[in-house]
Formats: structure tokens, sequence, C-alpha cells
């Protein structure tokens, strides 16, 4: 043990940190009473090594089951979540202006983190966080600039599902000006997908990139960037020749039944989808985190905020004990019979060293995992602009793949009077989620940019979008400020770095994401790179991988307590028997009866 590492019990550690953190109003003291004593005590002792979704779901369902946990958070609890409090905004008493590391919406296919909404009690809520929500009506895609749009409402009026496919595809490619026979090949690229058996998804299109699925090399440049590029960058941060078939597929399907599901109330019941595009009714710390974390602490969870988890000690075979260290170096040792690494991929696969990796050779699989940089950046407007979308605002073909949504048309706050200094009347979030194209003021990626040419390329790219010449829907005089997330970091030398980078799935890379329980006993995976079923770097799965891995610490533990359910993906009827038959002409390496490649193609 070095110098610099303190060997603390659990109990003398949470008192000793408890002290420090009651001084900033962290923790309260019958947070730090609520310890459990007597022998069961001694299996029941969960450390919780990171604080976003992942961790409080884990530490929710383990809290309610009556465990001991604490929870261990370097940054901000909520993770990529939160939202991010600007220092030094607030003026006459108001709140300083809310921040993020980008907009939070919640498609009507997550079934899992609603579920732990309903159980955040907020006076006069009875369904919780959850009525919190509040329903996007609108969604515009730009495909180009001002004279290439598509407005759309979240729904589909046909029954018919694969009639709602085609509605989409049409609507697609006449806004985006795409010929009719590229648009009628994506089609049937999408009706195979959606016919294809789990067993020819995952060993098949799992290993196929989306762009080569969809054939885009062959056809039109405007197909490329909607169809191979655009629908994978809005998605997963990643250009098509990087990201999964299996993944992207998914997430459409996902994305068309949840919205194919609001035209019928059978279908509802049946799927158990929500409206299909939602969003908070206020800044994501207000609304859910905050609640969320006062019902944990009321169920006896105990935070600890400022210290990272550095070295998982093994001896036995098990994890014996973790090294927590603060900004400052300081290091502090945490027993526990239980260990839950809820932190994200690029963290976990350092933390998990060469003893680690002996006892789980299966961890070995995460350094060849990659993320990429998907971030925001908000700009506080003095209005709300007109015409403004109740909904997304995707800019398909924007260099760097935007998409934006209004705060103001859905926070039930009133911003003049509750933040910043009174001038903000509206809060425009803006996702960017290609940070290595050139942009088209200073024809440089976002990387190479400063933060003030990235504020200025952003709102150059969404005036293209948006504004035509006699109608403009933004204008400079608008702006009152801008706020670009702050785990985009600007170092002297070389390009700009995102400390909170996002996961994306490669074509083969199902097979390197571990399960949530590992092969060490008593070590457990909280965060969305493990194998959910919702398979996509969200809020979703990493609230699938804490209910994976409460349950795991459950089954290990001997506990009687009823497992945490887990919710998955509405698979329609429809296509049961035609999935079975593919599953077949899989097994004997026959493609999929749709699946037949145009006598030609265009060059």
């Amino acid at each position: 043990m070095t110098h610099d590492t303190h060997h603390i019990s659990r109990r003398r550690f949470l008192v000793g940190a408890g002290a420090a953190a009651i001084a900033s109003g962290q923790l309260s003291v019958p947070a730090l009473a609520s310890s459990r004593r007597g022998p069961r005590a001694l299996k029941m002792r969960v450390a919780i090594l990171g604080g976003g979704v992942g961790g409080l779901t884990a530490a929710h369902e383990l809290a309610e089951r009556g465990f001991d946990v604490t929870v261990f958070e370097p940054k901000a609890l909520g993770g990529k979540a939160r939202s991010i409090p600007i220092p030094g905004t607030a003026k006459g008493g108001r709140h300083d202006l809310p921040g993020e590391h980008g907009f939070r919406f919640f498609p009507g296919f997550y079934k899992n983190i609603p579920d732990t909404m309903r159980r955040i009690p907020v006076n006069g809520n009875p369904n919780g966080v959850l009525d919190n929500l509040v329903t996007a009506t609108e969604t515009l895609i730009v495909f180009k600039d001002s004279s290439e749009k598509l407005y759309t409402t979240p729904r589909f009026d046909e029954t018919g599902f694969e009639r709602g496919v085609r509605s989409l595809v049409t609507l697609w490619s006449i806004g985006s000006k795409i010929p009719p026979n590229e648009s009628e090949y994506v089609l049937r690229k999408l009706m195979v997908f959606l016919t294809s058996s789990d067993e020819r998804r995952v060993g098949q299109w799992e290993r196929v990139s989306w762009w080569d699925f969809v054939n885009a090399e062959h056809f039109s440049p405007k197909y490329q960037r909607v169809w191979g590029n655009g629908i994978t960058k809005d998605l997963v941060a990643a250009k098509g020749t990087k990201a999964s078939t299996r993944t992207i597929g998914l997430m459409a399907e996902a994305f068309l039944l949840a919205t194919m599901a609001q035209s019928s109330p059978e279908l509802q019941r049946e799927s158990g989808y929500g409206a299909p595009d939602r969003l908070l009714n206020a800044p994501t710390n207000e609304a859910w985190i905050a609640p969320w974390v006062a019902h944990l602490r009321s169920l006896g969870v105990k935070f600890v905020h400022g210290y990272a988890a550095r070295r998982l000690h093994v001896r036995g075979g098990r994890i014996v004990g973790a090294d927590v260290v603060d900004a400052a170096g300081r290091r502090l040792q945490v027993d526990a019979d239980w260990f839950v690494a809820a932190m994200p991929v690029e963290k976990a696969r350092v933390l998990f060293d060469a003893p680690v990796r002996a006892l789980a050779p299966e961890l070995a699989g995460l350094d060849k995992l990659e993320y990429d940089y998907m971030n925001g950046i908000q700009f506080f407007l003095n209005r709300i602009p007109p015409r403004a979308i109740r909904g997304h605002v995707a800019f398909v073909e924007s260099p760097w793949a935007l998409t934006s949504i209004n705060q103001g048309l859905f926070w039930k706050r009133d911003l003049p009077r509750d933040y910043g200094d009174g001038h903000v009347g509206d809060v425009l979030s803006v996702d960017i989620s290609d940070w290595f194209t050139p942009g088209i003021l200073y024809k440089r990626p976002a990387v190479r940019c400063t933060p003030i040419e990235i504020a200025n390329e952003c709102w150059a790219q969404m005036k293209q979008g948006l504004n035509a010449p006699n109608d403009e829907v933004l204008t400079d005089d608008m702006v009152v400020r801008w706020f670009l997330d702050p785990a985009i970091t600007h170092p002297e030398q070389g390009p700009a770095f995102s400390t909170e980078p996002l996961l994306i799935n490669t074509p083969g890379s199902l097979r390197y994401r571990p399960d949530s329980h590992t092969s060490v006993p008593n070590l457990f995976l909280a965060s969305d790179y493990v194998r959910v079923d919702v398979d996509l770097a969200t809020m979703e799965g990493a609230n699938e991988a804490g209910r994976q891995a409460a349950n795991a610490v459950l089954q290990r533990s001997g506990s009687n307590a009823a497992p945490a359910v887990i919710q998955r993906l509405w698979q329609p009827p429809i296509y049961a028997d035609t999935k079975r038959a593919d599953a077949a002409l899989y097994k004997a390496g026959q493609p999929n009866v749709l699946d037949v490649m145009p006598s030609s193609v265009p060059a």
C-alpha cells in the first residue's frame, strides 16, 4: 500500500467522507446514521463506482431490496444525463442558467427508464417524475438548406406497418429529393431487416456496416448523405461505414414501432410504448436527477462526491477493496461485499487492470470497443424564434450533423423570471454529432475550432438550414450567450478533446461486450457498453444494465428478494412466421427472401 493510501473501515470512511460532504451540503447526518449492523450486513454492502444513470439505477434497485449502498461519483450525479448550472449567471435571486452535456429525449420505446421515473416521488405528481415528461408533437427534418424541409408529426395515420414504413421513406425521399428508384431500394432494405430473424441479425447484420447494408456506394451523393450517413450520425454519432447494421436497424425498428403504436390503443397496450418523442418539462437536474437522489437518500443510499475509482484490489479470486482518488490525489480505500462498476467504457478498461482481467478474461474485449464525440452546446436566446417547432429539428445533411430542440416550448418554468439575469426567453439546445467534418464558416472540423468558433459555426449551419431570403427564423440579435459542454477541452496544442465521449457500436463489436455479471464473483457492470436489449449508448441501455447488475448481485448474494423487472423491446407478432422462416434460411446459408439485389444499380 502506498504512503498516500489510507485504509479505513467502511463505517469510518463514510463518517469521514460524510463530515466533509456535510460541510458542502452534499450529505445529511441521517444518511450517515443509516448503516446496517449485524451479521447479514457483511453480505449486503455494495460499492457503486459511478453515479450516472446506470449507477443510480443499480443503487435504486438494491436499496429497495435492503442492501447497504454507497455511490462514489467523481464529477456530478446523473453523468451525461445531468444538467450543468453555469456559474455566475444568476442575478436577482434567479437560478443559474442550465447548461447540459446534450439535450435529453425519451423515445416511446423506452420502458425501463419510465418505470424508474414512476417510482421517484414528486409532490403533486401522481406518477412521480414520469409526470415531468411532456410530448413533442412535431419534427422538422432539414436535408440541405431552407429549400429542403420536411415537417412531420410523430405518428402514422396508417395502421398497416409496411404502409407506415413506406409512407415514412416516401416522405423522406420527397423532402430530400432522392430519386424514386433509390427510395424504393432503401425501403426494400428496411423490410429485409424487419423480417430478419434474430439469428441473422446477430450472425450477419451485426458484422455488416450500415453503409454496405444500404449499398450506399452505388447510389447518388444525396442518397449517401441521407441514408448512408445521415441516419447513423443522428443516432450514434458515427458514419455509416462505422455503424453496425444490427444496431441501426434495431433502433430504426424501435422508433417506427413506437410511432406506429400511437395510431392504435390496442398496439399501445400490446407494445407498452409511450408517445414517440418525450422531453422533460424542466432542466434535467430539476425534473429528474435531484428528486431521484433525494429518494435514494430516503432509502439509505449514501453518496461520496469527488472520488473516482482508480484500482480494484484482488485476493482469493474476489475484489477485496477499491482505491478511490480525488482531484488532489488523496486516496482512500473502500471495503464492500459487492462492487458495481458503473463508469463508461473508456474509464472501465483502465480500471480493469491485469489482475482483474486474469480473473475475468472477458473484460479484455473492452479494449476493442470504440467511441466518438457527441456533445452539446446551448444558445440562450432573448425570445423564442418564430414558427419554432414543438419537437426536434434534425439537420441531416449539415456538416456537423446537428440536432436541436427549443427547450422554452416545453419547460414549465418562466425562463426570464427563474433563470439568469432576466434576459433569457428560450434555450436552444443543440447536439453536435460529427466533430471531424469541415464546417461551412471556418472550413474546419469542430475538433480544430476554438469554443467561440464552434458556437459561430453551429449557429451558421442552423441559419443555413432554417432561414430563407424572406423568412428568417434565426437572427443574430436573438443570442444572449452560449454554453459549450465543459467535457470538451481545448489543450494548448492539438485538437479539442471530449472527456465524455459516446460508445459507438461498430460492425462485429457485440462479441467484445460483456454481460453485467462477470467471472469475478463480486464484480458487476452497470453501463451502456454491456449487452442490453436497447443496443445503443443511451440512458435506457444504462438503466437496463443497472437492473441487470442489481439482479446479479441478488442472485450471487443469495437474496430472496424479487428481481428487478427488465422490460424488452416489443416485437410485433405480424412478422413472427416470417422470422421463423428466415431463421431456417439463415441456418441453411441462404439470404433473406426479400434481400435480392436489382439486376443493375446506378453507378
